[in-house]
């Protein structure tokens, strides 16, 4: 007989099967293998230089609303000293507005500048900042300008039409008399037409003397860099389309009416040979070039900014004149000088000889995002 008077407590059913289920199970074979890394764990280090870049562009980024507050407190401060100086001339009894010169109204002309902005996959980061840059620049030099064309801007999308919207906060949609397509050049140059025909600005004198005086579109045999094959006939319903290249071995002698331009948007300090050409030739467009060599004489490459190009072909309607008008355009930096104010040697002397100049130049971040704040 049994003496031990202890009772042992009845086992639970339950409990056990839940503790079977939780306990740990063994490490498979498989689990005791070496994983692999992640993808990323095998890219290769970063260079010293993409660190410094990296680390440059987070400082930048970091102090974005700093430079921002700054600009604010700047145009705050400008217009408190105008005000001042306003305010002593009257207590002089002098009149503020006695010596402005009052400027001529601008006046819309039947004339479009179209942006081909498809060619993102050819450019870095940094030079799409930069052609954002000459847009705005364009856009607020044709707002200003005394003969104002049409604007459109063509393949809007990808990263710089992010920039637009994050960057400078969409500022660009109170702009006016320029419009953003997702559309390629000959979408826009389509909606241009309509525009132009539909009360599309005053016929200017220039651009009468280019009805009336029908200048023919002939190849220019004086071309440096003559094509071994001729251009094709541009197609009938694209004839009032005019691509502009310095490829290409038509020379632009007048700006017609009627008619829409376009201007690469393509800033490579130009690593890719004959892109905007190209294109034009595929799509039976006509193509131009401006007659720089014609009327300038240059230290350096005639590449010209997108903004330079725009300013260039607003001053022509204003003056009529290409020399007059890559004389006040082109940066002096450049060495341009007109043909016959060369010297003797035909040569144009150099302050900054030997050193590399970058063609297409960004506006300042703070003179940028000034200008698109405004309408």
């Amino acid at each position: 007989m049994d003496t031990d008077s202890t009772e042992r407590p009845p086992v639970d059913q339950d409990a056990k099967e839940v503790s079977e289920e939780t306990k740990p199970a063994a490490p498979s074979e498989a689990s005791v293998l070496p994983q692999k890394r992640p993808a990323e764990d095998d890219a290769p280090p970063m260079s010293k230089n993409a660190l410094k870049r990296l680390r440059k562009q987070q400082e930048w980024e970091a102090g974005k609303e700093d430079r921002k507050q700054k600009r604010k407190e700047s145009r705050q401060a400008r217009r408190v000293r105008k005000r001042e100086e306003r305010a002593a001339l009257v207590a002089q009894g002098i009149d503020p507005d006695a010596h402005k010169t009052q400027k001529p109204p601008s006046v819309s002309v039947p004339v479009s500048l179209i942006f081909d902005c498809d060619f993102e996959q050819y450019m870095m980061d940094k030079e799409l900042v930069s052609l954002g840059s000459q847009i705005t620049r364009s856009y607020s030099e044709n707002k200003n300008a005394r003969f104002r064309t049409h604007m459109f801007v063509s393949g809007w999308n990808g990263k710089l039409a992010a920039r637009f919207h994050e960057v400078l906060e969409d500022k660009h949609k109170n702009w006016k008399g320029i419009d953003f397509l997702e559309g390629d050049f000959i979408a826009c140059a389509e909606e241009a037409r309509k525009k132009m025909q539909d009360n599309g600005g005053k016929m200017v004198e220039p651009l009468q003397k280019s009805v009336n005086e029908k200048i023919p579109w002939e190849r220019d045999e004086r071309d440096p860099f003559p094509m071994p094959d001729p251009e094709p006939e541009p197609r009938e319903e694209y004839k009032d389309i005019v691509y502009l290249s310095s490829d290409s071995p038509y020379t632009l002698e007048r700006l017609e009416p009627n008619t829409s331009y376009v201007i690469g948007g393509l800033v490579d300090k130009n690593r890719e040979k004959g892109l905007c050409y190209k294109r034009a030739r595929q799509l039976g467009i006509r193509t131009a070039r401006l007659p720089i060599g014609q009327y300038m004489v240059m230290a350096s490459r005639q590449v010209l900014a997108t903004n330079h190009v725009v300013e260039i072909m607003l001053k022509w309607l204003e003056y009529e004149n290409w020399g007059d008008a890559f004389l006040s355009v082109i940066p002096k930096r450049k060495g341009g000088q007109l043909r016959q104010q060369e010297g003797a040697s035909g040569e144009v002397e150099d302050e900054d000889e030997g050193e590399e100049e970058e063609v297409h130049e960004s506006a300042p971040e703070a003179e940028t995002e000034e200008a698109a704040s405004k309408p």
